[in-house]
């Protein structure tokens, strides 16, 4: 009977690890197409595969789910202004602070919260806009620390300079981030996604 039992605890870790590392295998895949993404509906489909993702680091999930409703959000900002932004960018925000709270301290998930906070205060939805841009310079402040020729960051430094009225602080900023954009290293275990956010 022992050997029984034992014999099925071992089927079933073997499956659970096996579907964990398919899963994991899927949310990768789904993170290099990110930078692909063109349509409402691709990142619709990129978040549901994020957010439906039984990833060992689940903190990833929530982080990337974050990120395709954010660069969405932008994109329904860019193609269709009158659409209600409102509720994608608080989805983004709620998802990046989950994954901020599995992840203390990076420098990635600081940068993203920076820009959805901008992205709030674009799309009108901030009830105190000075608040919310002392806020999203906390969050680069944060990540300035932890992170060095990030392109991300560097367009969130744009966009708080733009904000902020220094005008060429912000075109500087934005130039730096599409040098970066330019050099990254699609290989790395770097996030990529963004350069959609300077074109």
């Amino acid at each position: 009977m022992n050997k029984l039992l034992l014999i099925l605890g071992l089927l079933m870790s073997g499956s659970w690890i096996s579907a964990q590392t398919f899963s994991d295998q899927t949310l990768q895949q789904s993170v290099l197409r990110l930078s692909e993404a063109k349509t409402d509906s691709d990142y619709n489909t990129l978040f549901d595969t994020f957010s439906g993702a039984g990833s060992s680091e689940k903190w990833k999930a929530d982080y990337y789910a974050a990120v395709s409703m954010f660069l969405k959000t932008n994109y329904l900002l860019r193609n269709t202004p009158n659409t209600p932004l409102a509720a994608f960018n608080e989805t983004a925000g709620k998802l990046a602070l989950q994954a901020m709270g599995s992840k203390k301290n990076n420098g990635e998930i600081n940068t993203l919260l920076g820009l959805i906070t901008i992205q709030k205060i674009r799309i009108v939805a901030s009830t105190d806009p000075k608040k919310d841009l002392k806020t999203a310079i906390g969050y680069m402040s944060k990540a300035d620390a932890q992170l060095k020729n990030n392109p991300r960051l560097s367009f969130l430094k744009a966009e708080i300079a733009e904000l902020s009225n220094n005008k060429i602080e912000a075109v500087e900023q934005h130039r730096k981030a599409a040098k970066e954009f330019a050099a990254a290293d699609l290989s790395s275990e770097t996030p990529n996604w963004g350069k959609q956010l300077i074109n």
